[in-house]
């Protein structure tokens, strides 16, 4: 299952914070911040998709996380490669390093961190 961009905004927040009550979870959004039912809405779709949970502490709630952040991107990006580069991780490396930009240091440490994992194998 996926998260709309909304709720992977919010997600991000409960990853960074492991765990936080609806005030600390709009303390940290950006203004214009969302409104209180918005915040509370994007919970509920979360918990039901099995992304969070939460512990109730009297009338409140301590929201935490049930997927780690590393295994919902890795799940995300190995889609992309399936879905969009043929499943093939070349194709994947190869726009990613012609599209974006990247400085020579940014793909020598790529480049590094790529000998790295073939050292590994």
């Amino acid at each position: 299952m996926q998260l709309s961009k909304s709720e992977e905004e919010l997600m991000n927040i409960l990853w960074k914070q492991k765990k936080a009550f609806m005030k600390d979870l709009l303390d940290a959004y950006p203004e214009p911040k969302p409104a209180t039912t918005t915040v509370a809405t994007l919970l509920k779709r979360m918990s039901d998709k099995g992304f969070i949970d939460y512990k109730s502490l009297g009338r409140s709630r301590e929201y935490f996380p049930l997927v780690k952040k590393k295994d919902y991107f890795s799940k995300h990006v190995n889609g992309l490669i399936k879905n969009f580069f043929n499943d093939s991780a070349s194709q994947f490396a190869s726009f990613f390093t012609q599209e974006t930009n990247l400085t020579k240091n940014e793909l020598e440490e790529l480049k590094r961190l790529i000998d790295q994992e073939i050292q590994k194998k």
